[in-house]
């Protein structure tokens, strides 16, 4: 459920490239999605995923510094299961009659030793309520793309949150807390 929140995270390092200055990338919809895990009842692991996570991020590898800002629909929630995902919009998970969108902004961004963005940390709000959060990168690349004549970064990104501070306490404890975010990006340069 609070894997859209973290989708937003994993954008800032697909806009690591080799240019010298800033530069702004717009998320690809048709590539940017959150999926979420959380163990249910000790026994099986629960998933499903949530986008396209709309926004963008700008990177400045030379001055190592960066801004991401993501909208996550949490209303578009899918877990293959009609009646589970109907129950995970209900007012004591997810509220996404009050609050359909969830939002992650940062602009503390880690790089490594060649200039990649390798954690991106910042706010994410999910029921109104924020927290702070990082997101990790288990994958990263970038490519310029014939088709598009843009270059494109893109990876998968990793976060673990706790449901219940956002309010999301329902089924606890048959149900972690725990959630695991794998966030999988794109982000074309203009």
């Amino acid at each position: 459920m609070l894997a859209a929140l973290c989708a937003s995270a994993g954008v800032a390092p697909a806009l690591a490239q080799s240019v010298s200055g800033p530069v702004t990338y717009q998320l690809d919809p048709a590539h940017t999605f959150v999926t979420f895990e959380v163990l249910h009842f000790g026994t099986s692991t629960l998933r499903g995923r949530i986008g396209p996570v709309l926004g963008e991020v700008t990177v400045d590898r030379a001055a190592r510094t960066g801004d991401l800002r993501l909208r996550i629909p949490v209303d578009t929630i899918s877990t293959g299961m009609r009646v589970l995902d109907a129950r995970l919009k209900q007012p004591d998970l997810l509220a996404t009659t009050e609050y359909p969108e969830a939002y992650f902004v940062a602009t503390r961004f880690q790089f490594d030793a060649a200039g990649g963005v390798k954690e991106v940390r910042g706010e994410f709000t999910l029921r109104g309520a924020g927290e702070p959060l990082s997101l990790y990168a288990r994958s990263f690349g970038c490519r310029h793309d014939e088709t598009l004549r843009r270059d494109v970064c893109g990876g998968d990104f990793e976060a673990d949150l706790k449901r219940g501070r956002f309010g999301a306490t329902f089924g606890e404890p048959f149900i972690s807390d725990d959630v695991h975010l794998v966030i999988q990006v794109e982000g074309i340069a203009p």
